[in-house]
C-alpha cells in the first residue's frame, strides 16, 4: 500500500517540544453497559491529517462526536489548544464537522450553503462574499455557485460540504466517513483532492473511516481502534510494516498469519515452529522472546517470492500447489495449498505486459521469504 502524503522533515509527534492542538485524556463513553469509547488518550498536532480507523462498532464515530461536542464523555477530558472543551457545546468550539450525508440545505444555492455559517456569526456582507468566493476557488466550484445541491454530482456536493465546513476557519475539521457516498473511481480521485486542500490551508483534519486504503492514502498518522480502545497509533507505513499485534496486522492490508511456538532466539533471529506449516520459520528478532512462547508470524503476500524449482540451502521455503488464482490486472493473487494443508496467499506484480496469470491451477510452486519480512507478534 502506498501513501499519497509526503511526510515533513520533522514530524511534530516526534518533537518533544511540540504542543498538540488536540489532547484527548482518558476519555470514556458508555451507553448503558456498553463501553463505546474506553479510556482513550492521544495527542494530535497542528496541521495533521489524522484518521480514526476501525470496523463497525469499534467506537471511532462516538469518539469523533465527543470531539465535536455532540456527546459528553463519562470520564476524561478534551483540550483544544490547551483549553478544556469537554463540556463546551459544539457551536462554541473552534471545530466544525463534515457529515457523511453532507447535510446541504436543498433550498439554498451553493453560495448560500457556504455562506450560512458566516451569516449566523453576523459577519459583514463584504467579508461573507469574499470568504465564499475564496472557498469556491479552493474547491474549484467557482462556476457553480448559483446551482442547488440537486443539480450537482456526488463529488461536487462533497466539495460544497467541505467548503461550507472550512468557511468559518475552524482550528480542527472533523470528517465522518466523508467519501462513503462516492463511487470507487471518484473516491480515489477525491482522496488526493482532500489531501491537497488540507496541505494548502494547514487546518488539522481528523477523519473517521473503516476503509483502510483510504486512511493509508490520506493520513499523516492513523489510530487503529478495536472495542472502544486505540490499539496502535502510527504512520501508515509503520502500521503496515511494523504492526503492534495480530489484530493490526490482519486489519491493515492482507497478511498470512502463522500460529507457532518459539524454539530458539538470540539477539538477531528468532526461530518459530509454525504449527500451520509444520516447519520452522526464521524471523528477525526485535526483542528477546522466551523459548516456548506462543506467537504469530505475519508475512505479507507481496513479500513472498514464487519459485518454480526448489532452492537449495535456503531457509523459509515451503512447497505447495496452486489452489486458486485471481487475475486483477496489475497483480495476480494466488492461494497456494502447502503440503501441510495450510493455504498461503501470494501476490505477484505484473511488471511485464501479460494477459494471463503466470501460474495455473494445480501447478507446484516453492514459496520463499526473507527472515526480515517475517513479523513475530506476541499478542
Amino acid at each position: 500500500m502506498a501513501t499519497a502524503r509526503p511526510h515533513p522533515a520533522v514530524e511534530p509527534w516526534q518533537d518533544p517540544n511540540a504542543e498538540p492542538i488536540l489532547r484527548i485524556e482518558g476519555v470514556t463513553k458508555t451507553f448503558g453497559k456498553v463501553y463505546a469509547v474506553d479510556d482513550v488518550s492521544v495527542d494530535i498536532y497542528r496541521g495533521e491529517f489524522f484518521s480514526l480507523l476501525g470496523g463497525s462498532g469499534c467506537g471511532k464515530s462516538t469518539l469523533l462526536r465527543v470531539l465535536g461536542g455532540f456527546e459528553v464523555p463519562d470520564k476524561g477530558r478534551v483540550l483544544i489548544d490547551g483549553v478544556d472543551v469537554t463540556r463546551v457545546p459544539p457551536y462554541e468550539r473552534p471545530v466544525n464537522m463534515m457529515f457523511q450525508s453532507y447535510a446541504l440545505f436543498p433550498h439554498m444555492t451553493v453560495e448560500q450553503n457556504i455562506a450560512f455559517g458566516l451569516k449566523q456569526d453576523g459577519r459583514p456582507r463584504s467579508e461573507v462574499d469574499d470568504r465564499v468566493a475564496a472557498m469556491l476557488d479552493l474547491v474549484r466550484m467557482g462556476q457553480l455557485g448559483r446551482r442547488r445541491p440537486d443539480q450537482l454530482s456526488g463529488g461536487q456536493r462533497q466539495r460544497v460540504a467541505l467548503a461550507r465546513a472550512l468557511a468559518r476557519s475552524p482550528k480542527i475539521l472533523l470528517l465522518d466517513e466523508p467519501l462513503g457516498a462516492l463511487d470507487k473511481k471518484l473516491r480515489e480521485h477525491t482522496q488526493f483532492e482532500l489531501v491537497n486542500i488540507q496541505e494548502k490551508i494547514g487546518t488539522t483534519f481528523i477523519m473517521v473511516t473503516h476503509d483502510q486504503e483510504e486512511a493509508m492514502t490520506m493520513s499523516s498518522r492513523i489510530a487503529v481502534m478495536d472495542a472502544g480502545r486505540i490499539v496502535q497509533v502510527s504512520t501508515p507505513s509503520a502500521l503496515y510494516e511494523y504492526p503492534a499485534n495480530r489484530f493490526v496486522a490482519e486489519f491493515i492490508g492482507a497478511v498470512n498469519s502463522l500460529a507457532g511456538c518459539v524454539v530458539a532466539c538470540d539477539d538477531e533471529r528468532v526461530v518459530v515452529r509454525a504449527h500451520d506449516l509444520e516447519v520452522d520459520v526464521v524471523a528477525r528478532a526485535t526483542q528477546p522472546i522466551p523459548i516456548g512462547t506462543e506467537v504469530s508470524v505475519a508475512i505479507r503476500p507481496e513479500k513472498i517470492d514464487v519459485l518454480e524449482q526448489a532452492p537449495s540451502g535456503q531457509e523459509n521455503v515451503v512447497a505447495g500447489k496452486v489452489a486458486d488464482v485471481a487475475y486483477l490486472g496489475d497483480v495476480s493473487i494466488y492461494h497456494v495449498k502447502t503440503d501441510s494443508g495450510f493455504v498461503l496467499r501470494v501476490q505477484e506484480t505484473h511488471a511485464a505486459r501479460t494477459a494471463d496469470p503466470h501460474y495455473q491451477w494445480g501447478e507446484t510452486l516453492w514459496l520463499a521469504w526473507r527472515e526480515a519480512d517475517a513479523i513475530v507478534l506476541t499478542s
